[in-house]
Formats: structure tokens, C-alpha cells, sequence
């Protein structure tokens, strides 16, 4: 029979459908959350007040609710606080901060530096010996340190509370730059010997600008320490004019212990500095963790 049957077109197969790359589903930690808020909360609310509370007038603050924002604002409580000395004992804590600070740093670096380029055992005895000294509190050395300060006529000055927090901030920023010194390649070092470069060169040229985060981590310890001390003034100082902020603001709790606005408009001044430097700290170690191991 002549007759070519139909051939049917062929079916197309059916393509394969292309799955999209599943997203990871991310799985909601509400109880972490929740934790979360809770916590700010907590931080908030006493900042809000100390904040909202500084620019009331006594009688306001007692008569209205605390929580509440003053309906009518004022700085009288900031012109009584900075009218009582305030700038002449913000002025000693810079220079008790700034003074101990940066020679501590300086030499903790330059001993980190040493202890671990260096092989001699008389490094290593220094190494313990820093060590040593994260285990003695300083309330247990007041009383010596006392004596010593006495015995070198520094008391009741500046001078006298620099020397002391020196020593107690050595022991923590050579364990801290230590480590991060340590983390660096050894072929970087080589590699600046085989330039030319000496020690000290390789210290300021290579060894700075890698431990930038650690060295301003160190710093902004040190000074957030040294600011907010309170034993030390207490113990080597005895003139009013010679007081730090802490110690300041001890006084001014007693002398306006019934104005709380007043003392709260303390406390603000007092931590706002501290506020300031860790802001500013904080880009910088940001910015110091990009240069630093981005080379």
C-alpha cells in the first residue's frame, strides 16, 4: 500500500527546570532578641534619666515624675557644677591621664618589642616579671606605695598619682602587645633585616603600623582606667586644688547631696570625655585593623 502514514512531530522534551539556589533559611532567635531589647532598656533608661534629670531645677524634680522630660529645660545645675572648681579638676585628670598613659604605652611597646625579638633569658625573667604584676592588686600595694610616694616628697601632687598608674597600666599592654607582635610574620622581619633596616627602624617602620589596633585597644584601656580612678587621688592627694573628677565628684555628692540635678550634671560632665574617646577609639581601630593587615 502506497500510503506513508503521518509521522506525528516528535514531542519536545520537557526541560528541566532550573531550581534557583535555595536561600538558607535563617532561623529567628526571638529569645536572643527579646534579650536584647531588654538589655538597651536597661543601659537606656538610667542614661535618659541622668541626661533628662541635669536640666531640671530642684523644685522641678521633685514635683513632677522622673521619667518625664523637663517642660521647662535649664543649665542652671551645669553653671553651679562648673562654677564650684569643675574646670580646674578636669584639667588635673587630663594631665594625670595624658601623663601616665603615654610614657606607659610607649615603654610597654618598646619592652613588647624586645621580649619577643629577643632570645636572652634575662627578656624572658623581664616577660615574668610584667606577668607578676597583673596578679597584685593595687589595693594591696596602697600602703607601700604610699610610703614611697612620701619618701620621694610627691605627695599631694600630680606627679604622684602619674608614677603609680605607670606602673600598675605596664603589665596588661605587655601582655597585650606582646601578643599581637608575636603574630606577625617572621619573614617580615627578615625582610626588613635584608633591606637594611635596624631594630629600631623595624620597630616604628613595621612593627607600629601592624599593632596599630592593639596599641590604640591599650590606650584607650589605659586611659578609660587612669580617668575614672578613684583610690589613688584619694590615698596621695590632700589639697582640693590637686583633686581629679572622681574625686571631684565624691565632693560634689556630698556638697549637693540633696540637688540631685546638680550631681547628676556632674556625673554627665564627668563621663562625657569618657563618651568622646571611645567614639573616637573606635573608628580608630577600625581604621587601624584595615592599614594594619591589609598590607
Amino acid at each position: 500500500m502506497g500510503t506513508t502514514l503521518a509521522t506525528r512531530p516528535k514531542e519536545s522534551a520537557p526541560k528541566p527546570h532550573r531550581h534557583s539556589r535555595s536561600t538558607p533559611v535563617r532561623h529567628r532567635n526571638w529569645l536572643g532578641g527579646a534579650a536584647g531589647w531588654i538589655w538597651l532598656v536597661i543601659v537606656i533608661v538610667p542614661i535618659y534619666w541622668i541626661v533628662i534629670t541635669s536640666f531640671k531645677s530642684q523644685s522641678t524634680y521633685y514635683a513632677t515624675n522622673p521619667l518625664l522630660p523637663p517642660g521647662d529645660p535649664t543649665l542652671q545645675n551645669y553653671a553651679l557644677v562648673i562654677a564650684s572648681d569643675f574646670p580646674l579638676y578636669f584639667l588635673n585628670s587630663i594631665i594625670v591621664t595624658v601623663g601616665a598613659v603615654v610614657p606607659a604605652v610607649a615603654v610597654s611597646f618598646m619592652a613588647s618589642f624586645a621580649i619577643v625579638r629577643g632570645n636572652s633569658r634575662f627578656l624572658k625573667s623581664v616577660n615574668s616579671l610584667f606577668l607578676m604584676g597583673l596578679a597584685i592588686p593595687l589595693q594591696a600595694t596602697i600602703i607601700p606605695i604610699y610610703l614611697i610616694i612620701i619618701r620621694l616628697s610627691l605627695y599631694d601632687s600630680l606627679l604622684g598619682m602619674i608614677l603609680p598608674s605607670i606602673a600598675f597600666a605596664i603589665p596588661l599592654s605587655v601582655l597585650v602587645l606582646s601578643n599581637f607582635i608575636r603574630d606577625i610574620p617572621k619573614e617580615l622581619f627578615e625582610s626588613m633585616r635584608l633591606d637594611g633596616a635596624t631594630e629600631w627602624g623595624t620597630l616604628w617602620r613595621l612593627a607600629l603600623p601592624l599593632t596599630r589596633p592593639a596599641v590604640v585597644t591599650v590606650t584607650i584601656y589605659n586611659a578609660l582606667t587612669i580617668w575614672n580612678g578613684f583610690l589613688l587621688p584619694l590615698i596621695l592627694t590632700q589639697s582640693p586644688d590637686k583633686r581629679t573628677l572622681p574625686l571631684a565628684l565624691w565632693s560634689f555628692q556630698g556638697q549637693y547631696s540633696v540637688n540631685v540635678p546638680a550631681v547628676l550634671a556632674s556625673v554627665l560632665l564627668t563621663s562625657l570625655p569618657i563618651l568622646i574617646l571611645y567614639v573616637f577609639g573606635r573608628r580608630q581601630i577600625l581604621s587601624g585593623l584595615t592599614a594594619g593587615f591589609g598590607k
